[in-house]
């Protein structure tokens, strides 16, 4: 029953959700705020989210059908009737608790008494994202199923992921840090929206309506092509901005795995067939995170 639930977390999408504090990390120390024990927090509670999530996902598609014969993807737990519904739902309570005990953690950790107001921010923010990540696709409401998904990925795993982890250790804000933090939320969209290219046909029949069936695979392929490559813009601008050495453009080569992958889509004419490509754009990602946060360090 672990390994099922340990399969069921689908440790391989971790890299992908620690790039936004990865990043946030890495430009707090180049700025003199880093503090190890919340960067610790700043993980856990990350992975909380992202494990929460999964689960979560698990159990709203498996309950609402849409993880059927269908689908291109891995087989996940509900579909396999490894793990009961029932069992899904208390390994979800269990982990939104212990996530949200970590966020209490975090929040204490940078902010102590002192900052209330801070204090009470984020853990506003903190119980959003626990929402946000159980909202997905369980519910009637799931904002998964309405399209919505983009933004709330955009939102989280970029903007607040990064600023937000960065304002944890400086308690202050360098609005240049929404650079990075965009690109970081659109290579994190377009691991989603390749996600929903790959099932697009299985999430219609579902009645799943991602963005990918609102707009269609033609005009899905363009803004996948437009996310990368807007990504890639806005974390040179902030190389520019913030020029000392030519180590900071580092991070282009992340973007060359990137542009093949780009390539490769752009060459597909069946969008079941880029089931190979989530893994690489998503280590992709990562890898952007850590070439560019060591380009702001040395």
């Amino acid at each position: 029953m672990l390994k099922a639930f340990i399969k069921a977390a689908r440790l391989r999408t971790l890299p992908l959700s620690i790039s936004g504090i990865v990043v946030g990390s890495f430009l707090a120390y180049a700025n003199d705020f880093f503090n190890g024990l919340i960067c610790v927090l700043a993980l856990l509670t990350t992975i909380g989210f992202q494990v929460l999530s999964n689960f979560a996902n698990d159990y709203g598609d498996g309950i609402k059908g849409t993880d059927n014969e269908d689908r291109v993807g891995p087989q996940r737990a509900l579909q396999s009737g490894t793990i009961s519904p029932q069992q899904m739902l208390n390994a979800i309570k269990i982990t939104g608790l212990i996530t949200f005990l970590i966020v209490l953690s975090l929040i204490y950790v940078s902010f102590g008494k002192e900052n209330i107001s801070y204090f009470l921010l984020f853990l506003v923010l903190g119980i959003a994202s626990i929402i946000a990540a159980v909202k997905y696709t369980m519910g009637d409401k799931a904002y998964g199923y309405s399209g919505y998904g983009d933004v709330f990925v955009f939102l989280f795993f970029g903007l607040l992921s990064v600023v937000g982890s960065y304002f944890l250790y400086a308690k202050q804000v360098n609005f240049t840090i929404f650079l990075p933090a965009i690109a970081v939320g659109l290579l994190s969209v377009g691991v989603l929206n390749l996600n929903n290219m790959r099932d697009s046909v299985s999430d219609e029949k579902a009645n799943k309506r991602t963005l990918v069936v609102k707009i269609g695979a033609k005009f899905a392929k363009y803004y996948h092509y437009y996310l990368l490559m807007v990504a890639f813009l806005v974390a040179l601008l902030y190389s520019v901005l913030h020029y000392t050495s030519p180590v900071q453009l580092l991070f282009v080569f992340a973007f060359i795995p990137i542009f093949n992958h780009l390539y490769t889509v752009y060459k597909n004419d069946d969008a079941r067939l880029l089931d190979p490509e989530l893994k690489k754009l998503a280590l992709s990602t990562f890898l952007f995170a850590l070439l560019f946060g060591i380009g702001q360090v040395l």
